[in-house]
């Protein structure tokens, strides 16, 4: 069991309704009247929404046990995405709703983070950073060398972002996920 009072970011606890939540944003007041509270902002694992709630920091929950493990995107047919664990070739299929966002960054047999919660996958994650090959670009004006002019781009998984001026079509440029934008283009 975990206190209200003993939260901190990135927790997992299960509260009175048997709802799975992450803590995302935390805060401990201490009003000058009245009794202390712990408000908090809260994401839902299953369904991915976010709440503000405020708790009495004496209030007891259960510590949620959330497994990760490494698997492999194989490939989609459709609405169904198919990963498989390295270690016993079990695959395991995703609806596009529980892989949307990791599906921006990720192509067949990368590696991703799946997260789940008795046994039930909730959540993809992508490699912090991906290496992806831009397949739509204007090219940059000659003599352009601006440091933060930047242009629109695709990669090859349909993904658009902003890059320097310099990076061409066929380039690879490396992405980090958490947060989508251009780190470098890779030398080939």
């Amino acid at each position: 069991m975990i206190l209200a009072g003993d939260f901190r970011k990135g927790m997992t606890f299960v509260d009175e309704k048997g709802m799975v939540f992450v803590i995302v944003d935390f805060q401990h007041v201490k009003p000058g009247k009245g009794s202390p509270f712990v408000k908090t902002k809260i994401k839902n694992v299953m369904t991915g929404a976010v709440l503000e709630r405020t708790f009495n920091p004496s209030d007891k929950f259960e510590k949620a046990h959330i497994e990760t493990k490494t698997m492999e995107y194989l490939y989609s047919d459709g609405e169904i995405f198919y990963f498989m664990d390295p270690e016993s070739y079990e695959q395991l299929p995703l609806n596009k709703s529980q892989v949307e966002d990791a599906l921006m960054y990720m192509k067949e047999n990368m590696s991703a983070t799946i997260k789940f919660f008795k046994g039930e996958a909730f959540s993809v994650e992508p490699p912090n950073f991906v290496e992806l090959a831009i397949t739509v670009c204007e090219p940059g004006a000659v003599g352009n060398t601006a440091t933060n002019v930047t242009k629109p781009a695709t990669v090859e998984t349909g993904y658009e972002l902003y890059v320097p001026m310099f990076v061409n079509e066929g380039d690879v440029i490396r992405i980090d996920t958490r947060t989508g934008e251009y780190m470098e283009r890779v030398k080939g």
